[in-house]
């Protein structure tokens, strides 16, 4: 199991030093990860920014393990949706990876079910993964963004679009936005699993004050992002879930706190160190 660290993870330092995604990449193999994933590259020609970044990693023997993109597929102009994923998974040849991982929906219209939004995306997502196979690209979605946050309704959707180039990013920690028990989650989702976030919150229940920076959970109760290792996240049970499926692909770290931006990844990159090693 490798052990990577999404672009995103750098937010803060990228936003204190005005540091590059070159420099991202520096820095992540100066920590020790073996592999790095790329957001939403932005400017006016990805293909090319893609390729400097794919140069790069290459030289310092940093593998690009997945590329991570917005999308609505509940939108009015979802063949034009359609077309963008497919430009994204262009990008994602580009860089190198084999892996693209793309959202579903934000929000629902009034009076549409989960279930009822399943049956109208799943087609759609289906061409997207049909011309990512042709690249031998495999795409995914992860339990993120509230609507299809719930290990049943992304299990749901990866069955109803029922191809197995279309499959599941995990991540640990994003069950409990939706009050649902991380490691119960991630039993669910361990045999459609491609690539894997992990990541913590801290958590107070409803009935607990909650300072400021929390976010609001589906139930009424508050998480905040931390350091891996720090919150409630049952990490060691999970990767060993992982381990027992037979999953040998990229631990990502994704960290979304408030701590110190560098320090956070040494010590998450170290505290993943010990649990794929356990």
């Amino acid at each position: 199991m490798k052990i990577g660290v999404s672009s995103y993870s750098f937010r803060r330092y990228r936003n204190a030093t005005g540091a590059t995604l070159a420099d991202v990449c520096r820095k992540a193999r100066e920590i020790g990860f073996d592999a790095v994933e790329f957001i939403a590259l932005g400017g006016d020609d990805p293909i090319a920014q893609a390729n400097e970044l794919r140069a790069l990693c290459a030289e310092l023997g940093l593998e690009i393990s997945a590329y991570t993109v917005g999308a609505d597929l509940m939108a009015e102009d979802v063949e034009a949706v359609v077309k963008q994923l497919c430009r994204c998974v262009d990008v994602t040849e580009a860089l190198g990876a084999s892996i693209m991982r793309h959202d579903v929906c934000y929000s629902l219209p009034e009076g549409v079910s989960w279930e009822a939004a399943v049956e109208q995306m799943a087609p759609h997502i289906r061409r997207v993964t049909e011309y990512a196979k042709a690249k031998g690209i495999r795409t995914c979605t992860e339990n993120h963004g509230f609507i299809f946050q719930d290990s049943v309704r992304v299990k749901a959707l990866i069955d109803a679009v029922g191809d197995e180039n279309y499959r599941w990013l995990v991540d640990l920690g994003n069950f409990l936005c939706v009050d649902e028990p991380p490691l119960e989650a991630v039993r669910t989702a361990v045999p459609y699993a491609i690539h894997v976030h992990a990541k913590d919150f801290i958590f107070r229940p409803a009935d607990m004050p909650t300072p400021e920076g929390f976010i609001c959970t589906r139930g009424g109760n508050f998480i905040r992002g931390t350091i891996l290792g720090h919150g409630v996240v049952p990490l060691e049970a999970c990767v060993k879930a992982l381990k027992e499926s037979g999953y040998d692909g990229t631990l990502s770290l994704e960290f979304e706190g408030f701590e110190d931006n560098l320090l956070a990844l040494e010590m998450g990159y170290r505290t993943l160190g010990r649990l794929v090693e356990a």
